[in-house]
């Protein structure tokens, strides 16, 4: 037991049915590569993170429940506390209120999304476990790599957020909570190392968020949703879009400026503009977020076989 930690956890289990097939690794790739340091992690098949809710510090670990459509999720408490909550939380993480049927239906009439359809079955917006989480992780991401906004993400965890008091178990590398929008209000840039700017527009969405001026746990419609976000300062159309796919699943929205869906959509070396995004998208409503998302989970095509061969030359010298 790790010192100044709490004791035996209260353990509960869930079960989280879903409509059949789910890329249960494919979305475990994604999450990889932006677990927050600290605060998730992927080990063992299981996706487990740290969480903080009415005062009650958790730990969940989810993984395929054998034989059957669900997922198991372990919940770990250091007190009492209804775990509906964190269920509907993590049934939104995974998104598994998707009926994958109807979605492939609509999006495989569109013969550049079918390919990728084969190799991603049962699509799945990834979602968020908290709205607010999901908001500064993408104004984090503003114009750097996903590899970049992790480490800034957990670097706010280890300023601003609180150590777990819960045991994470022997190996793991959970230990703080990721901070809430009132740590967040006082975010000081200096301490982050990140441009004045985009830390200006982290501490106006706490502030927004604390003060109760801005809600990020429910969908009100994709639009409304959009312009409530933009009208704070730095956030422009990219993360509001971005915030009503994965926070407030709004299943229509569209971050039309992401150069990875650009890059999927264009020519090798030359990514699709915004507004040639814009319009192949419009096939893909009302479910342009899950043709994002399958475009975003695709495995990469391999390269032409050009520059497969360029590769093999050794260089010179």
């Amino acid at each position: 037991m790790t010192p100044g930690r709490a004791g035996a956890p209260r353990a509960r289990s869930l079960r989280l049915a879903y409509r059949p097939p789910l890329p249960w690794q494919t979305l475990l790739r994604f999450f990889a590569l932006r677990a927050i340091p600290g605060v998730e992690e992927i080990a063992g098949g299981a996706y487990r993170r740290s969480f903080e809710q009415d005062g009650v510090q958790g730990i969940a670990s989810v993984r395929p429940a054998p034989g059957a459509h669900a997922l198991s999720a372990r919940i770990e408490l250091e007190a009492p506390l209804a775990t509906a909550r964190i269920a509907l939380r993590l049934h939104r993480l995974f998104d598994l209120g998707a009926d994958p049927a109807a979605i492939e239906a609509a999006l495989c009439r569109d013969r550049r999304l079918a390919k990728h359809l084969a190799a991603v079955r049962g699509v799945r917006v990834p979602g968020a476990f908290d709205g607010f989480e999901l908001a500064v992780r993408a104004v984090l991401g503003q114009q750097v790599s996903v590899a970049a906004a992790t480490r800034l993400a957990g670097r706010l965890a280890q300023e601003y957020g609180a150590p777990l008091r819960l045991d994470p178990g022997p190996g793991s590398t959970l230990a703080r909570i990721f901070p809430g929008p009132r740590a967040l209000a006082r975010f000081d840039a200096r301490r982050a190392g990140m441009p004045r700017a985009r830390a200006a527009a982290l501490a106006g969405l706490a502030r927004a968020v604390a003060r109760g001026e801005l809600a990020l746990d429910a969908s009100r419609g994709l639009d409304p949703g959009v312009r409530e976000l933009v009208r704070l300062p730095g956030i422009g159309a990219w993360t509001a879009q971005l915030v009503a796919m994965r926070a407030l699943r709004e299943p229509d929205a569209f971050p039309s400026g992401d150069l990875g869906l650009r890059r999927a959509l264009g020519a090798p070396g030359r990514p699709a503009t915004s507004a040639e995004l814009e319009a192949a998208a419009e096939r893909w409503r009302p479910w342009r977020a899950y043709a994002a998302a399958l475009l975003w989970l695709a495995p990469a095509p391999p390269p032409p076989p050009r520059a497969r061969a360029a590769r093999r030359v050794p260089a010179a010298g």
